[in-house]
C-alpha cells in the first residue's frame, strides 16, 4: 500500500505597488495650473532674485555682502567679519538647520515644495519649455516628432535659453566672492581666476543638466534633504492629503443623475499637474514634495461642477482621524526648535553688535613659566597678537594693570598694525616678590587705538610667581 503524501500550498503573499514611482525612463510633462499655491510658488521662487542681484549691491563704495576668501573676510554691508568672530557660524548653520526641522514638522517639506534651488529652477525651465513647445500633449508630440527645420529651431531656443540662465547661475555665485563688476570685465578679457572658471563650469553644467533634463530625479535619488525630512513628519505635520472617506469611490460625473454622491470624478487633474508625476490619491508617498499644485488642481475642478473645495488639502493624519481641529502646533519638536532658532538669532545679533576694530590675544610664556632674576626679581614674558579689523590702519598703546611698581618693557611705543592684518609683540613684566600676594596674581592687558576714538579692549591674564 503506497503512502501518498499530501502537498499542503502554502498561500504566499505579494505586495503589489501602488506607488509609481517614476525611475527616469518617463520624461514628466506636467500640466501648468493656476491658483492659491501656484501664486505662493511664483513669489517665494522670486526670493531667489536676490541670488542674481545681491552682488550689485554696493555700501560705501564696496561690494555690499562680500564672501573675500582671499582676505579672509566676510563684508556684510557696514560690518566687516574675520575669521577670529566665525564662530558665529556655528550658530548661522544652527538656524538655518532648525528652522528647516521646524518647517518640516509644521508643513513637511514645503521647503522642496516652494523654496528649493532645484524646484524653483526645474520650474523655470520647464516653464520656458511650455511657451516655446506648448502644453504637455504637444511636447509629447513635438519630442516623438520626426526632426526638422521647426523642431530644430524649437528645440535650439530652448536649449539656448537654459544654457544662458545656466550661466549666469555660475557667473552669480562666483559673484558673491569676488568684485561682481570686475568679475564680467575679466571673463569677457578672459583673465578671470582659474577657480572662476571652475566655478561657472560647473554651475552651467550642473544647473542645465539637473533642472533640464533630471528634474524630479535629483528630488528621488540625489538630495539627502529628501530622506532627512521624511523621518521628521509625525501624525501632526500638515502636507497634502486626499479625503477617501470623500472621494471614494471615485465615478465619473453623471450631470443627468440629481441623486448622485460626488466625490473624486477622476479627472486625473492632480496627477497631471504634479511636477513629479506621483497620484496623491494613493497616499502619502516619498515624491511628494508638498507643492500644492494638485490642490489647485481639484479645487478647480470643484469650482466648476459646483461642489465644496478641499477633496484634497493641507491637512494631519490626526486631524482625518478626529472630529475637530487637531493640529497641535505647540509640540515638543516645535518648542525645541523654535527656542533653538531663538537661542541662534540672540546669539548672531549680540556677536554683530560686539564686533570689535581690533582683536587681542595674549599667550604667556610657558618655557620658562617665570625667570628669577639676578636681582630676586620675578620676571613673565608674554606675546600680544593684535589684529587690525578695521579698514585702516592703527596705532595702539599697551596699557597693563593688576600689580603695583611693574617694571614693563616693551610697552614703550605705539605699535602699527595694518589693516586687515596682526602683528606679535614680546612684553617683559618684572616684580619684585613683596609686591606678590600669591603664586597667581590677576593682570588686565589693555590696547587703545591712539588714532581713533573705538573704546579700549582688554584681555585678562595672570602672572605667575614661585
Amino acid at each position: 500500500m503506497q503512502q501518498q503524501e499530501t502537498l499542503q500550498t502554502i498561500p504566499i503573499l505579494v505586495e503589489e505597488p501602488i506607488w509609481k514611482v517614476n525611475v527616469g525612463s518617463n520624461k514628466i510633462h506636467a500640466k501648468r495650473t493656476t491658483g492659491r499655491f501656484r501664486t505662493i510658488k511664483w513669489l517665494t521662487a522670486s526670493t531667489w532674485l536676490l541670488f542674481f542681484l545681491g552682488p550689485y549691491l554696493r555700501w560705501d563704495n564696496r561690494q555690499a555682502v562680500l564672501f573675500d576668501i582671499d582676505g579672509s573676510q566676510f563684508h556684510l554691508f557696514g560690518v566687516t567679519v574675520y575669521p577670529y568672530d566665525l564662530w558665529m557660524l556655528s550658530f548661522v548653520l544652527i538656524f538655518f538647520a532648525m528652522l528647516l526641522v521646524l518647517i518640516t514638522v509644521l508643513v513637511s517639506r514645503a521647503f522642496c515644495g516652494y523654496f528649493c534651488f532645484q524646484t524653483v529652477w526645474t520650474d523655470l525651465f520647464s516653464w520656458i519649455e511650455e511657451h516655446l513647445e506648448g502644453p504637455p500633449r504637444a511636447r509629447v508630440a513635438l519630442d516623438i516628432a520626426p526632426w526638422g527645420m521647426h523642431k530644430l529651431a524649437i528645440k535650439l531656443t530652448k536649449h539656448s535659453i537654459w544654457l544662458i540662465i545656466s550661466m549666469l547661475t555660475g557667473v552669480s555665485f562666483a559673484a558673491w566672492f569676488t568684485d561682481a563688476y570686475q568679475l564680467w570685465i575679466n571673463y569677457f578679457t578672459l583673465q578671470a581666476h582659474i577657480s572662476a572658471w571652475i566655478v561657472l563650469l560647473m554651475f552651467t553644467v550642473g544647473t542645465y543638466l539637473f533642472a533640464g533634463f533630471m528634474r524630479e530625479q535629483v528630488c528621488f535619488w540625489l538630495c539627502p534633504y529628501a530622506r532627512i525630512q521624511s523621518v521628521l513628519y509625525d501624525n501632526n505635520t500638515l502636507l497634502p492629503t486626499y479625503d477617501k472617506s470623500r472621494g471614494e469611490p471615485r465615478a465619473r460625473l453623471d450631470r443627468s443623475s440629481e441623486n448622485q454622491r460626488v466625490g473624486c470624478v477622476d479627472c486625473d487633474q492632480c496627477l497631471a499637474v504634479c511636477p513629479t508625476g506621483i497620484d496623491i490619491r494613493e497616499g502619502e508617498q516619498i515624491g511628494c514634495i508638498t507643492c500644492g499644485l494638485c490642490i489647485d488642481a481639484c479645487n478647480s475642478v470643484m469650482d466648476k461642477i459646483n461642489q465644496p473645495r478641499g477633496l484634497i488639502r493641507y491637512d494631519s493624519l490626526s486631524n482625518q482621524q478626529s472630529t475637530k481641529s487637531y493640529y497641535r502646533y505647540l509640540r515638543p519638536q516645535v518648542l525645541v526648535s523654535s527656542v533653538m532658532i531663538l537661542s541662534s538669532i540672540i546669539m548672531i545679533s549680540y556677536g554683530l553688535s560686539h564686533i570689535t576694530e581690533a582683536e587681542l590675544s595674549i599667550n604667556p610664556k610657558r618655557q620658562p613659566m617665570y625667570v628669577v632674576m639676578s636681582d630676586g626679581k620675578i620676571q613673565n614674558t608674554y606675546q600680544l597678537r593684535i589684529f587690525n579689523k578695521s579698514e585702516s590702519d592703527n596705532q595702539y598703546r599697551v596699557n597693563i594693570k593688576g600689580l603695583d611698581n611693574m617694571m614693563i618693557t616693551g610697552d614703550e611705543k605705539p605699535i602699527l598694525v595694518r589693516s586687515g592684518d596682526g602683528t606679535n609683540t614680546l612684553v617683559y613684566i618684572k616684580v619684585s616678590p613683596e609686591q606678590l600676594s600669591s603664586k597667581i596674581s590677576p593682570l588686565t592687558f589693555r590696547i587703545k587705538n591712539i588714532l581713533g576714538k573705538s573704546p579700549p579692549i582688554e584681555y585678562q591674564s595672570v602672572f605667575i610667581a614661585p
